[in-house]
């Protein structure tokens, strides 16, 4: 009962007739799926893009901005590791934004398909703790500002954060955010000797015993981690919120906040840590010559007592930096990629996680190089002319870090699917896979309608994935191998359900009920 849809039928004929993209019937959705989540009304970008007019106003940009590779914004490497949540387009897809662009922006015929709706920014919508800091107004005049705030959790016992999520009270002021818990009271007595709410520190809290439990960077939604696991909070700990406002923030005011679920049962503990860094260089210490372009290289031996699981990476370098590349070499020679970024940004770094974990056996050794370009052909250099650059905690000093939240390994860790996508999916739009097979919802049975706990599906098709949207096209889970879904853990709400195979999908809507 194979069939094509009538409007997947008329897209590929506009294609083999080489008829002009239009807004409606092709662009709107490329903006959708990989655009909008911070371009709309209330985002993290400057600027809408929801609808024809706000597309049409910033067509150029757009088109400059997809052809250099500049959004969306992902620095790292696809070729050397593929990694979860890629902010990718397709060629495909870029194609048909110049193709579009270069035919005059057409609206075409028709109407576009209906835009996501982003009721809010947050993602956690039941959160078992909520920290907020004291309103804050930003004095940066001259010099970006890393304000420390400390926000008391109140915890009677230790917890292990299963959910994450920051939510950046001024999107135009809030660059980056760290996250850390600590137990001396040293950062509550810094705060303390400050008049202001808050207290300025670079790099860390001010405290050796300050342990990172999370971060965030623009584009960037809830961390989740994996059934099972978490980052301790010990009882009674403060959770001190590091953010980095630009001198462009001067004057704005902020009160950003955190979203955190948790558990108080028997979870594998995860660690956030940066075993490479500047302070154990092979080639000393990082020192970065006017007119030079330095490379620097770091490694580390995991202990050979037992083996690690790794959920994510997260370079840090500064203004200087160039590229950075991760990997592994463990006992029997084998490499494991980790991530590299050959155009350095210093203002779209974080968290990268993997799409599986990775196992590193016991006595492997991580390895890093990195460059930094300390000459005026960088147009980040923060000196005219160039000055000799070391190691330090201010934005125009530098910084080799490389950071990853890992765990003891446990048989079938490698097994997990954080990100069960494959390699970019062919163009989509109106949630259709064109160049696909399209079968019919009838060919694709789900019940109970509303679902509450499991989700079951039936089907004649050999299909090999099922993956989860929200309204919004937000990929929110995806499995393999099974006929059944957990829905629990999702908020009440529409879905969509897609079942892909190597030559077809199929989807169909469910209802979750709570």
């Amino acid at each position: 009962m194979k069939t094509i849809t009538a409007s997947l039928f008329i897209l590929l004929s506009l294609n083999s007739f080489g008829q002009t993209a239009t807004y409606n019937a092709d662009v709107s959705c490329i903006l959708y799926e990989h655009c909008t989540s911070c371009h709309h009304d209330g985002g993290i970008a400057p600027f809408g893009l929801m609808d024809y007019q706000e597309a049409t106003a910033a067509a150029y940009g757009i088109y400059q901005a997809v052809n250099a590779g500049t959004m969306p914004p992902w620095p790292p490497n696809h070729d050397y590791n593929q990694l979860a949540h890629e902010r990718l387009l397709s060629q495909e897809e870029i194609d048909i934004i110049n193709e579009w662009v270069n035919g005059g922006t057409p609206e075409g015929q028709g109407t576009a398909p209906q835009a996501p709706v982003y009721l809010s920014n947050e993602e956690i919508t039941n959160p078992d703790l909520v920290l907020t800091m004291e309103q804050y107004t930003v004095n940066s005049i001259g010099n970006d500002v890393y304000r420390c705030f400390v926000i008391p959790t109140g915890l009677t016992e230790d917890v292990f954060i299963t959910e994450i999520e920051v939510i950046p009270g001024n999107n135009e002021a809030v660059h980056h955010v760290l996250l850390f818990q600590d137990i001396t009271n040293t950062p509550q007595q810094l705060d303390n000797n400050d008049p202001n709410p808050g207290y300025t520190h670079f790099g860390g809290t001010g405290s050796s015993q300050s342990k990172m439990i999370g971060s965030w960077v623009p584009g960037q939604g809830r961390k989740v981690y994996p059934s099972g696991m978490g980052v301790r909070i010990p009882a009674g700990a403060d959770v001190v919120m590091q953010i980095h406002y630009p001198t462009t923030a001067n004057g704005q005011t902020d009160q950003t906040k955190v979203n955190i679920k948790y558990t108080t049962g028997f979870v594998r503990e995860v660690y956030i840590a940066p075993p490479l860094n500047h302070y154990s260089l092979n080639e000393g210490s990082l020192v970065v010559p006017a007119n030079s372009v330095s490379t620097f290289s770091c490694d580390y031996q995991v202990p050979n007592q037992y083996d690690l699981t790794v959920l994510d990476v997260a370079p840090h370098m500064h203004l200087l930096g160039k590229s950075i590349t991760v990997w592994a070499e463990t006992p029997s020679n084998q490499t494991i990629p980790f991530i590299q970024i050959n155009d350095w940004d210093f203002h779209w770094q974080g968290f990268y996680d993997f799409k599986n974990p990775i196992r590193i056996p016991a006595g492997s050794t991580v390895y890093s190089t990195a460059t930094y370009d300390n000459t005026s052909n960088n147009p980040n250099n923060p000196n005219n002319p160039p000055q000799l650059v070391t190691a330090g905690e201010s934005t125009t000093e530098e910084m080799m870090l490389v950071y990853f939240s890992y765990t003891l390994y446990v048989p079938g860790d490698e097994n997990i699917v954080i990100d069960g996508s494959t390699s970019h999916p062919t163009h989509t739009c109106n949630n259709q896979f064109v160049g696909l097979d399209e079968f019919e919802a009838e060919d694709l049975w789900i019940y109970p309608i509303p679902a509450i706990d499991i989700l079951n599906i039936s089907s004649d098709g050999n299909w090999s994935q099922f993956r989860i949207t929200d309204v919004a096209g937000k990929v929110i889970k995806q499995v393999s191998g099974v006929r059944s879904v957990d829905v629990s853990d999702l908020s009440a709400g529409i879905y969509h359900l897609t079942a892909i195979s190597k030559d077809k999908v199929a989807t169909t809507k469910f209802v979750v009920q709570k």
